[in-house]
């Protein structure tokens, strides 16, 4: 099949495996072997994609939030994403749409977001049995758990602002707003079952195990964790750091932020650091993070490797299949044959050498946030199905790729 390593897909129709395996997968598997079908992770994906919104509902936006987490239900029943007919999609509702028939439940109105970048930061928890989100109330933010089927909500934390968790746990990574902390300078777990809060680390700990860095970082400022994202397993979270630079939650100067720190959760210790934050996510070992440039970071060492012989993708926030073996991420197209306006979807295999792009669509337009939004894309729990959002109009709408021959 010639042109595999750079393929397009034009006829789109619009388990867990330790950082040592995957290190020798990488190595081992040579290019020829990959020409064989039966090693070819990428065939659903290059052709006979079907590429669709998920809501054909008109006049709003429908945005999923995030990379670190799927919009689609752990049982495949559900779609999760943030409406809003404000032009710039930073208050709405957060809602539920059926796949099988398209009906949609509200779970919460009048939610207000800091941006329609991560929008609520909406996300399955406890199996599927709760959705939990960040919302601004009265100028106070606060992480709230909404329960499925009876739409009954309940206030987790107070002066808080949500990280990324784990679907099929009960425990939501929290911390104090970045641009001013005030008390909750920590990373924090909170339990949607109980409504316990307990300490993961805080910042003076973090402080304590890098000195050096911090001053050269920030001096004597204060700082706060920011942003901790928890691994599959729950044992272990990364997080950066953040210190306030004068704006409000709305602005580019709400705050300086620096690092990649990864923690043991488990052991309660600290794991590697790393200078720079892009756009990190875990893969299905719980070990390893995949991360801009094309980079896989081990937790454990520090030590990273490169996916081999892709290109360098501009925009970027990659993820992983479940079964660790595809990659997905966006790029603006300039490199692609297309423009700055222009974004593409990304499949990639994890060895390296071969991706299809399989939509593409100008992103120039959509809500008209302070922080637009980015298409984000995520695999579905069972990896048949990609989501993203596609500002391509007015509204920004969250879509839907199935693989050929996994609609199910």
């Amino acid at each position: 099949m010639a042109g595999r390593k750079n393929s397009s897909a034009p006829d789109v129709i619009t388990d867990k495996v330790s950082s040592l395996a995957l290190a020798a997968v990488l190595l081992a598997v040579s290019p020829a072997a990959r020409a064989g079908e039966e090693n070819d992770t990428l065939a659903p994906w290059r052709s006979g994609v079907r590429v669709r919104p998920v809501s054909t509902v008109p006049g709003r936006h429908t945005i999923h939030s995030y990379f670190n987490t799927t919009p689609e239900s752990p049982d495949g029943r559900w779609v999760l994403f943030f409406a809003s007919t404000a032009a710039d999609g930073q208050s709405g509702e957060v809602r539920i749409l059926e796949r099988a028939t398209g009906r949609e439940k509200v779970l919460a109105r009048n939610v207000t977001a800091e941006d329609a970048h991560r929008v609520a930061c909406q996300q399955w928890i406890s199996r599927g049995r709760r959705v939990v989100f960040h919302d601004e109330r009265n100028g106070e933010w606060m992480v709230v758990a909404v329960d499925v089927d009876s739409a009954q909500e309940r206030i987790l934390a107070r002066d808080r602002q949500l990280g990324f968790g784990q679907p099929g746990s009960d425990l939501a990574p929290i911390y104090g707003m970045h641009w001013n902390p005030g008390a909750h300078r920590d990373f924090e777990l909170v339990n949607v079952e109980t409504g316990e809060i307990r300490t993961a680390v805080t910042a003076d700990a973090v402080k304590a195990a890098h000195p050096e860095w911090i001053a050269r970082q920030f001096g004597d400022k204060p700082i706060s964790i920011f942003f901790p994202v928890l691994s599959p397993d729950l044992k272990r979270g990364f997080f950066k750091l953040a210190t306030p630079a004068g704006g409000d939650a709305r602005s580019t100067q709400a705050s300086e932020r620096k690092g990649l720190f990864c923690y043991d959760l488990e052991k309660s210790r600290f794991l590697c650091l790393h200078g720079k934050w892009g756009h990190p996510a875990w893969l299905p070992d719980s070990r390893t993070i995949i991360e801009v440039p094309n980079r896989l970071i081990d937790s454990d060492t520090g030590a990273e490797r490169r996916i081999p012989d892709l290109p360098a993708f501009h925009g970027d926030h990659p993820s992983v299949s479940p079964d660790g073996r595809l990659f997905t991420t966006d790029t603006t197209l300039e490199k692609f044959g297309g423009t700055a306006k222009e974004w593409g979807v990304v499949v990639g295999d994890l060895r390296g050498k071969d991706y299809v792009i399989l939509h593409r669509f100008d992103n120039s337009h959509g809500a008209n946030s302070w922080r637009r939004s980015h298409p984000h894309p995520a695999f579905s729990p069972d990896g048949k199905r990609l989501y993203f959002n596609v500002s391509s109009e007015k509204w920004t709408q969250l879509h839907v790729a199935e693989a050929a021959g996994k609609s199910n």
